[in-house]
């Protein structure tokens, strides 16, 4: 049985996720890649407080994939330090992670 996770991430633009996004799903490191644009992001960066419009990004992938899945998302990301953040998916519809596994190929 394959364990999923549910990959976070930020971006600084619709157009920048959908490229993560749409690589990431090209080259099976995901299933899907959904887009929420325009969060609101307030955080501090470099003894800077920040309040930003960003994309969020949520991947499905197998938990296998997400070391190959991370350092292609810092490839093609244009942040300094990403947020990644993978999420365990302890519970789901079998046949929606059936088509995650179905969908991802182990490297």
């Amino acid at each position: 049985m394959h364990e999923i996770s549910f990959v976070l991430v930020t971006a600084g633009s619709e157009e920048e996720a959908a490229k993560i996004g749409r690589t990431l799903v090209e080259e099976k490191l995901a299933a899907c890649a959904s887009m929420v644009p325009r969060i609101r992001s307030i955080y501090r960066w470099k003894g800077d407080i920040h309040d930003e419009q960003e994309t969020l990004l949520l991947i499905k992938t197998r938990t296998s994939l997400f070391p190959a899945l991370r350092n292609r998302i810092c490839e093609l990301h244009s942040y300094e330090v990403p947020e990644i953040v993978a999420l365990p998916i302890s519970q789901g519809l079998q046949e929606y992670l059936d088509w995650v596994v179905d969908e991802t190929e182990e490297r």
